[in-house]
């Protein structure tokens, strides 16, 4: 069964400022690339935010983060971070605990099935970035990132470098 294509007044579809126009693109294609990441974490009943989680706390290996830090490095932000790491800890990939000199701080730390999760998933991610990203240029590659990052500027504080996480 094909889905009928209903006439569109072209007129009308037009953008009502580059802006919107680019702003739509990006949420697009952030909604595109996010189908592909999806599926991939899915299949280990995990999500992209858990994932992240786990990536900066294999990071800080053997150290601990305490949660509120480990919340603001996240690529996307967390409001309850706490329900995030507790499905962390119900499958075992994080522990937590309360640190003696600071019993109101809660760290973090990756377990040894948390290492090994990412370990076996590091081959099937970079696959997804591929699909994800493949077809462009190492330059354009960069040149996107850097676009990105100029677009991001305005809206987060300076001291906000989370992608010096992933160097």
């Amino acid at each position: 069964m094909s889905v009928q294509k209903p006439v569109i007044n072209q007129k009308r579809l037009r953008f009502d400022s580059l802006q919107q126009e680019a702003f739509l693109n990006l949420w697009r294609t952030y909604d595109r690339l996010k189908l592909l990441e999806d599926e991939l974490f899915c299949q280990y009943e995990l999500t992209a935010q858990q994932y992240n989680a786990l990536r900066l706390l294999k990071a800080a290996h053997p150290n601990r983060v305490p949660t509120l830090y480990l919340a603001s490095q996240l690529v996307s932000r967390a409001p309850d971070i706490t329900r995030l790491l507790d499905k962390l800890v119900e499958k075992g990939y994080i522990d937590r605990e309360r640190p003696a000199e600071n019993r109101r701080s809660v760290q973090a730390g990756i377990t040894e099935k948390g290492l090994t999760l990412l370990t076996e998933l590091a081959d099937r991610v970079r696959e997804c970035h591929e699909k994800q990203l493949g077809h462009l240029s190492e330059s354009e590659l960069e040149h996107l990132t850097r676009l990105l990052q100029k677009v991001r500027e305005p809206h987060e504080p300076i001291e906000s470098s989370w992608h010096d996480n992933f160097d």
